[in-house]
């Protein structure tokens, strides 16, 4: 599965992960295939353009990792942390996010239309022309992230803790907002897109 000469994975199928530690590691269009990834502490591990299919993620932690371009399906994601991790142009489908706990890195061109984060926190990181159309989102806490230029259409935000965070591609007229938590300046920013006229 791996030329160890060069410390970089071959083209190939990995269905058991054999208790593998990916850590300082890189895996290049590889497919992850029912893998049980339940618990591992990945340490800078690099995956670019690998497909995880039915993986479980469940209790694991990654941090100053890479997710580059890669694309997740059916994967569970449950208790899973991502510590400053790099996930540019990733594209996750039918996956399962509950207490799913993100700290800082890059988002930015992901795409998670209609996931279910629900409950799920995300904090500091960018998000930057990201897919997030009809995502649902209720009771989830989004603080300080860089949602520029981000689709948001669609999306339930009911309950959501949005403070810090950029909403200025948010049309509150396409997403559910009832009970969101937002701080004055971000008020100031919705009121403006809703055509108020906001004054001193």
């Amino acid at each position: 599965m791996a030329d160890r000469r060069r410390g970089v994975p071959t083209e190939s199928t990995i269905r058991d992960w054999d208790d593998a530690d990916p850590s300082g590691q890189t895996y290049q269009r590889v497919l992850f295939i029912d893998s049980d990834l339940t618990e591992v502490d990945n340490h800078g591990g690099v995956f670019e353009e690998c497909t995880f299919r039915g993986v479980r993620f469940n209790a694991s932690t990654h941090t100053d990792a890479a997710f580059v371009n890669c694309t997740f399906v059916r994967c569970s994601l449950f208790d899973t942390t991502f510590t400053r991790c790099k996930m540019v142009g990733s594209f996750f489908d039918d996956c399962t996010y509950n207490l799913l706990k993100v700290n800082g890195g890059d988002w930015s061109f992901t795409a998670l239309p209609g996931a279910d984060l629900k409950g799920t926190e995300f904090t500091g990181a960018k998000f930057r022309e990201a897919e997030l159309t009809g995502i649902r989102a209720a009771k989830a806490s989004l603080r300080d992230l860089d949602l520029s230029g981000a689709s948001l259409q669609r999306a339930d935000l009911t309950g959501a803790d949005l403070r810090g965070s950029d909403l200025s591609t948010l049309d509150p007229l396409t997403v559910t907002l009832r009970d969101a938590r937002i701080d004055m300046t971000q008020a100031m920013v919705v009121a403006a897109s809703l055509g108020l006229d906001v004054r001193p």
